[in-house]
């Protein structure tokens, strides 16, 4: 093979994977039933119960300051967040989404394209 056959071969997949990326680090956000690439099982425990203790710090503290939904949710706001994550978990997920949108999550055209903050505009389980 000569090198100009490797070479448009090799970027060929560089600009295949990069358009891919934004797409699949995107796929969870919003949608409880697939899992974040930060998902263990111990940590989807501790944030379920987080989630139905309302207990604002415990989440807090599993997020560690991961993505922008931790400068958009805060302690007074935590409990309608809470409810938008039980409501995506019914299946209810257009009233799921009002409640992002009501807090300042995915907003925009921007939501989901990859344009945005990247990780942590979802459950970030």
């Amino acid at each position: 093979m000569n090198k100009k056959s490797i070479l448009v071969g090799a970027a060929a997949l560089i600009i295949g994977g990069l358009s891919l990326s934004p797409k699949l680090v995107s796929a969870y956000q919003g949608d409880p039933s697939v899992q974040g690439p930060n998902c263990t099982t111990e940590r989807h425990e501790a944030m379920e119960q987080a989630f139905e203790s309302n207990d604002y710090n415990a989440w807090k503290e599993l997020m560690s300051g991961r993505g922008r939904v931790t400068q958009v949710v805060t302690e007074e706001n935590f409990a309608r967040f809470a409810e938008a994550h039980k409501l995506a978990q019914e299946g209810k997920l257009d009233e799921a989404k009002a409640i992002r949108q009501e807090l300042g999550l995915g907003l925009g055209s921007r939501n989901g394209d990859g344009s945005g903050q990247g990780m942590g505009r979802g459950w970030n389980r």
